[in-house]
């Protein structure tokens, strides 16, 4: 039975007993909230491992709840629940930093597996150094896994939050070649269904913000491959 806790967010309390019952079957420890506030508070109350966050939420909707979720915590996985042919709540979800959403009415089966991957591919703990100091570094890139700064050399760089999630992942794994299906799986999610070359696309973005004007490039094509961060050493 494994121990990892769940933040339910869901304002229908059918759903939401059931997904308490389900979660707590299958060994996980389970929190619950019914609107935004409360959901909030439960946030703030403690260390969660996943968080279930309806969109439609009384008070604080679930994607303004996401906002401030992602401005402080760039490492609890969030799976939406999201309502049939909300589309614009999809994309506006994953643009913010969810890491996965599943569509009403689900099977229950489809979700707890989409939480098994989810908390498979959620990022590893900051390093040693990155705890004492918050900083990840190549060259002369630096980057604040606590107040989210982009830094390179005397220039601050300013990053959406998915551009963010893209760096901090290539970072935490310089020098190894990462696939496209990689790339997807851990800044996107499991099962994403976007554009097939939305990690293309935002490789550019960021290649864009981070080396324009620099002589080194730290993002490397590897044809064939994927890509990996690495300095000019």
């Amino acid at each position: 039975m494994n121990k990892e806790s769940v933040l339910i967010v869901e304002d229908e309390e059918k759903i939401l007993r059931l997904l308490e019952l389900e979660l707590e079957i299958e060994g996980y420890q389970v929190g619950k909230a019914m609107d935004g506030k409360e959901a909030l508070e439960a946030y703030q109350s403690r260390k969660w491992d996943l968080i279930l966050l309806d969109v439609m939420l009384p008070g604080i909707s679930g994607i303004e709840l996401l906002r401030k979720i992602r401005t402080k915590n760039n490492f609890t996985p969030v799976i939406l629940l999201t309502a049939k042919g909300s589309v614009e709540d999809k994309v506006s979800g994953l643009d913010l930093g969810a890491n996965d959403y599943i569509t009403k009415p689900f099977q229950i089966e489809e979700l707890l597996a989409r939480i098994r991957a989810v908390l498979r591919m959620r990022p590893a703990a900051p390093s040693m150094e990155a705890e004492i100091g918050g900083w990840l570094n190549t060259a002369d890139l630096k980057v604040n896994v606590k107040t989210r700064e982009v830094i390179r050399g005397d220039s601050h760089i300013e990053l959406t939050p998915k551009e963010y999630d893209l760096l901090l992942y290539l970072l935490k794994n310089k020098r190894q070649v990462l696939s496209r299906d990689q790339i997807l799986g851990a800044v996107w999610g499991y099962d994403f269904q976007g554009e097939t070359n939305v990690v293309d696309v935002y490789i550019r973005y960021v290649r864009k913000k981070l080396e324009y004007g620099f002589e080194t490039p730290l993002i490397h094509t590897v044809r064939g491959v994927g890509y990996v961060m690495k300095d000019a050493k």
